[in-house]
């Protein structure tokens, strides 16, 4: 497992995504606390409790799974908008070759928690997920959450907006990613989540270099497993000097898309890996 960190500086305070964290943590989570399938209903949830990005050329291609299943599960009033989502969709469709895509939502009470340390996240989802890999379906799941990450720092404004770990499994800090987009009159909460779930679902991709390889050589030295390439959503943006939210801004102001995409060594990547 990898560790990868997008920053976001406001006008007004710092943001950070922290997407892969927790290497010793999980690595130990995958082999001690979860078992490869369960006595009660005999799932086999080995293929789902890997390190992030192997499975790139699964998620991107069809020779072993030709459907995926996205599990969306959310606290009661957290659920992600409906143009997030067809949004996210839109990108899979464009950047994988996955023509039978699903979404099932589940929602859930609350853990009533003012932070949740991604331990708590982890036993959050061996909790609720039912969807794991069976067949010629892969399964990912996604947890929106109303709770932040234990790891912000409300001194120095520095707050977690999503984290990606396992092959196959994703948490949205759905409240922070709300609190984000209310600081902006022009950027609204479906920018934000749609551009938090492109960022994620790079990593899950591989990118960058998270258990695979780049066709060519465009890592960060600053930020491990971001790009290096200006205006990639891969990019750690606070080696911009200027935040997400900004740039974001900035792309609306002058008419663009609001939402970074992919630079062409991304591009190169995912596509060495079985994707478009």
């Amino acid at each position: 497992m990898g560790r990868s960190i997008l920053y976001l500086l406001s006008m007004k305070k710092k943001i950070v995504l922290y997407s892969l964290w927790g290497f010793v943590l999980f690595l130990g989570c995958s082999k001690d606390s979860d078992v490869t399938s369960t006595n009660s209903t005999g799932v086999d949830k080995s293929g789902n409790l890997l390190t992030t990005g192997v499975s790139a050329s699964d998620l991107l291609g069809n020779a072993n799974f030709d459907k995926l299943l996205i599990e969306i599960a959310y606290v009661a009033g957290f659920q992600p908008s409906i143009e997030a989502m067809a949004n996210f969709e839109n990108f899979l469709q464009e950047r994988t070759f996955k023509e039978n895509i699903e979404f099932r939502y589940r929602s859930y009470s609350s853990p009533l928690k003012e932070t949740l340390t991604l331990q708590e996240v982890v036993d959050l989802e061996s909790e609720n997920r039912t969807a794991y890999n069976e067949g010629s379906t892969l399964a990912l799941y996604i947890y929106f959450s109303d709770a932040a990450a234990d790891t912000d720092n409300e001194e120095e404004n520095l707050v977690t907006l999503g984290a990606v770990y396992r092959n196959t499994s994703m948490v949205i800090y759905e409240q922070t990613v709300r609190d984000l987009a209310n600081n902006s009159n022009t950027i609204r909460v479906e920018d934000v989540e749609t551009a938090t779930l492109l960022h994620e679902m790079g990593h899950l991709f591989g990118l960058v270099g998270l258990s695979n390889t780049p066709v060519n050589a465009h890592e960060d030295p600053d930020a491990e497993n971001h790009c290096n390439v200006a205006g990639c959503l891969m990019r750690a943006e606070l080696q911009f000097g200027s935040s997400l939210l900004k740039i974001m801004q900035n792309n609306a102001a002058k008419g663009s898309a609001v939402i970074p995409d992919f630079d062409a060594e991304c591009l190169l990547d995912l596509q060495q890996y079985g994707g478009r």
